[in-house]
């Protein structure tokens, strides 16, 4: 897409690269002969509902090493640990970083977050080509994330499709109001707002304000990025905004577990 922001061009660049190698080791008739007969899901989507609810946040929580613009994030990095540490914490949902390249992720982190605990597990990629959704149900994904920016409008709706199809749940971002326009015309549940612009990285709280008045409630709007203090979460919470996608804020903190309790207690 023409608009595409310059460091999210350099990614997507380098993974249809990445999916060309992939393709070679393991082509997609083996991931789909692989998927017959599936590990049942964990409902993303449903867990985030539930909570909200009932009145409490829904919180995604990621499992994240490293990133393009602050380096590596958390030294001691053990996805189970972390993992137990936000269930324990009260953590909805799990997001969990695959990307190699720019944030030193791994298919290996989400396997090794599912399997320490109970919650539905997100994997977080930039996600181009069926290829890669077959891959995130093969490697136990119950969620999967598209994002608008990366995607013409035709390919959103047909991964989009094919996740749902397969079983997975769906988060959609976007960043401003002419993706929300394109993903409002998805008929997913969640709408995820990043607060990050990918053209200059600042982050602003204002993006998820100014776009909820476009949004009916029949979705949930999990706001991305920026959410550093309890403070920020009142706020968000004050506008009806109740499902949070945290990562770099519990990442570094020791016991990212404890961390969320504190920042929704």
């Amino acid at each position: 897409m023409t608009q595409t922001p310059t460091v999210l061009r350099k990614i997507i660049a380098r993974k249809w690269e990445e999916i060309a190698e992939r393709k070679k080791t393991v082509p997609l008739a083996d991931l789909q002969h692989g998927l017959l007969h599936p590990q049942p899901v964990r409902g993303f989507v449903q867990a985030i509902a539930d909570r909200i609810a009932a009145g409490q946040p829904g919180v995604i929580a990621e499992i994240k090493k490293a990133s393009p613009s602050k380096g590596v994030i958390r030294e001691h990095f053990v996805p189970a640990e972390l993992a137990r540490s936000y269930e324990q914490g009260g953590a909805a949902c799990l997001s969990v970083l695959t990307d190699v390249d720019f944030f030193q992720g791994a298919d290996a982190y989400l396997q090794e977050a599912r399997a320490a605990t109970d919650l539905p597990v997100i994997r977080k990629d930039f996600l181009v080509d069926e290829y890669q959704v077959y891959e995130a149900r093969a490697i136990g994904a119950d969620c999967v994330l598209l994002i608008v920016a990366a995607l013409e409008p035709q390919k959103l709706a047909d991964l989009n499709t094919l996740a749902m199809e397969l079983g997975l749940d769906v988060l959609v971002e976007v960043h401003d109001a002419a993706e929300l326009e394109i993903a409002l015309s998805l008929p997913n549940k969640l709408i995820g707002i990043n607060n990050r612009n990918l053209h200059t990285f600042d982050v602003s709280l204002q993006t998820t304000f100014d776009l909820l008045d476009q949004i009916g409630p029949e979705r949930i709007v999990v706001t991305e990025s920026g959410i550093l203090s309890p403070e920020d979460v009142r706020v968000m919470r004050e506008r009806n905004v109740n499902a949070f996608l945290i990562g770099e804020a519990f990442m570094r903190e020791n016991d990212p577990g404890t961390a969320l309790k504190s920042f929704f207690s």
